[in-house]
């Protein structure tokens, strides 16, 4: 018996250990493919690093010259009603001013305007 059972382990181990023949390429061309995508990765990576350390770089001098536009620009400008320069009596100029309404505006659109600001500015409001 034993000399019968030792050729059928070696055959249980020879159909384990066979490799089919195109086993052995497809698991070359798998091991290419990630090297490949491992190159691809780490070349991608380098390109952002670079390209954020030459954004830093540049990002200085720009800082630099948004703050002194943002300095230039008033806070004034950029409101939408007239802050000063009030006249010792008050001219339909200066009232189409304030209200951000045409000199030439009829009575309803500046009794609009007129309860608009009045709204904003109640002290009740909120």
């Amino acid at each position: 018996m034993e000399g019968a059972a030792a050729p059928s382990e070696g055959l249980r181990y020879a159909e384990y250990a066979r490799v089919p023949t195109g086993a052995g390429k497809g698991q070359a061309e798998l091991d290419r493919g990630l090297a490949r995508t491992m190159i691809a990765v780490g070349l991608g990576v380098a390109t952002v690093a670079f390209a954020g350390r030459y954004a830093f770089h540049l990002w200085k001098p720009l800082e630099q010259a948004i703050t002194e536009t943002a300095k230039k620009i008033s806070a004034s400008s950029l409101s939408l009603y007239y802050k000063g320069g009030f006249e010792q009596q008050m001219s339909r100029r200066e009232a189409s001013l304030i209200l951000g309404v045409s000199p030439s505006a009829g009575k309803a659109k500046i009794r609009t305007a007129h309860r608009r600001i009045m709204i904003l500015n109640h002290p009740d409001k909120g």
